[in-house]
């Protein structure tokens, strides 16, 4: 094993103990259980936003956990201490609470915005290693971090301490989901880019950005018909309907290959339509329709609605958008 290696494993295993200190600070100490509790219920009542603030390190940290807040449905932003001090406290509000990050407590940059808060009466949860600390004397609440040494070679550069205060940000986040009973579909709602956001999508609102009608044929159309509405729809596939419109199967271009014998031409499109094909409804997530589109092996489906064809989708296309 190269000196590299072993370098990178002694790392990794002391942010893993350290990580096993908080998780058993937590589990043993009533206290810290307690504090953590108000924590969670100080965050979850609050009606403005939850303001992360933090410099340095601690300040990188606290992005995320603002970002993982705000992504989850609890209203949240970072706010520099400097900046704080100059005109930013304006951001905070009576109905906000803060939640301050400092390892040793004693950052020097928070002291405007704590007293701030104090004299607002807005409620700070100090992320401290020190409770007796400035910060832990004036947070409402103060979630503790544990006394861990610090990986750096020079036991200096954060990393121990800002693993555990991402660790226990990431933990305040979850458990605040939890209170406010946060669904999937919540999550969706804040997410509507990228694979896993489009995925968390419904069909309805996959429809409301893309209006486009379904290709259609009547039920006693030739084939000649059903080829040019497949080959016209380029989605692979046709609706087939009655008189009035109603949905009555599915076309797809296998089954005009398993369709071609030489009476092929003397058939209509109801008979070689498949009569009770997959059909997802509006409520069902991009994700639910890919996996059942997967798992039957075909490649298109049409929305049904009021009982007529009003949408298709196709799994090629899907994956050009980004769902797949």
């Amino acid at each position: 094993m190269s000196q590299s290696t072993e370098e990178a494993l002694r790392v990794l295993d002391m942010e893993a103990q350290s990580l096993r200190r908080l998780a058993d600070d937590l589990r043993d100490d009533p206290a810290r259980q307690e504090a953590f509790g108000e924590a969670v219920a100080l965050v979850t009542r609050t009606r403005g936003h939850v303001i992360v603030v933090g410099v340095g390190k601690s300040g990188h940290i606290g992005l995320k956990i603002a970002a993982s807040f705000a992504s989850t449905g609890t209203p949240a932003f970072f706010m520099h201490p400097t900046e704080a001090s100059h005109g930013d406290l304006g951001m905070v509000t009576r109905d906000c609470t803060v939640v301050a990050i400092s390892n040793s407590g004693e950052s020097r940059e928070l002291a405007d915005v704590l007293h701030y808060c104090t004299k607002a009466g807005v409620p700070v949860i100090g992320l401290t290693r020190q409770p007796g600390s400035a910060l832990g004397r004036a947070a409402s609440v103060v979630l503790q971090l544990p006394e861990t040494e610090e990986a750096c070679i020079n036991g200096l550069a954060p990393t121990t301490s800002t693993t555990n205060t991402l660790a226990l940000g990431d933990a305040l986040v979850v458990a605040v989901m939890a209170a406010k009973g946060v669904s999937r579909d919540d999550f969706g709602r804040h997410h509507p880019g990228g694979k896993l956001g489009r995925g968390l999508q419904t069909v309805a609102d996959w429809r409301a950005t893309h209006p486009a009608e379904p290709p259609v044929v009547n039920a006693d159309a030739g084939m000649q018909d059903v080829v040019g509405a497949v080959s016209a729809g380029l989605s692979g596939c046709v609706a087939v309907v009655d008189g009035r419109g109603d949905f009555l199967g599915m076309i797809t271009d296998g089954d005009l290959r398993r369709a071609m014998t030489p009476d092929m031409f003397s058939k209509t499109a109801a008979d070689i339509m498949t009569t009770e094909p997959f059909t997802p409804s509006d409520a069902m997530t991009m994700r639910s329709v890919i996996d059942t589109l997967t798992a039957r092996k075909i490649g298109n489906a049409f929305v049904v609605e009021g009982g007529k064809p009003v949408a298709v989708l196709n799994m090629k296309t899907l994956m050009t958008q980004g769902y797949v």
